[in-house]
């Protein structure tokens, strides 16, 4: 597999506006998109933050801290290599991302390089 850097962090918290708020006036993020109990990030990097609220639908296994993406070229190809390798997927795929759980019990993310994410 080919991971070639992070493209994204996700956080789902029971303090989901407090802390998209902190984003916004401490660390001086701007919100590319928002809706009820989510919050999007765009970095000049091309990287993304997304808050997810408790109440936010489908990210449910979400639970252990902040989830980063990696990003690789072939999603397809790399979801497959995990499958291979036992690893547990998480969740439904999207068309940009699979989560998984690490040997750790943390939970990843594979991100496809060049794609949008915007948690659904």
């Amino acid at each position: 597999m080919d991971i070639s850097g992070i493209g994204w962090m996700g956080v789902r918290s029971g303090k989901a506006e407090e802390l998209a708020r902190f984003f916004q006036e401490v660390l001086s993020l701007e919100v590319a998109h928002s809706e009820d109990e989510f919050w999007v990030f765009d970095l000049r990097d091309g990287s993304q933050i997304e808050v997810f609220g408790e109440a936010f639908p489908g990210k449910e296994h979400l639970t252990t801290g902040p989830v980063v993406g990696l990003l690789v070229d072939d999603l397809a190809a790399a979801t497959e290599e995990l499958k291979r390798h036992g690893v547990e997927l998480l969740g439904a795929p999207g068309p940009s991302w699979q989560h998984f759980r690490g040997p750790d019990g943390g939970i990843y993310e594979l991100k496809q390089r060049g794609e949008g994410h915007r948690g659904q």
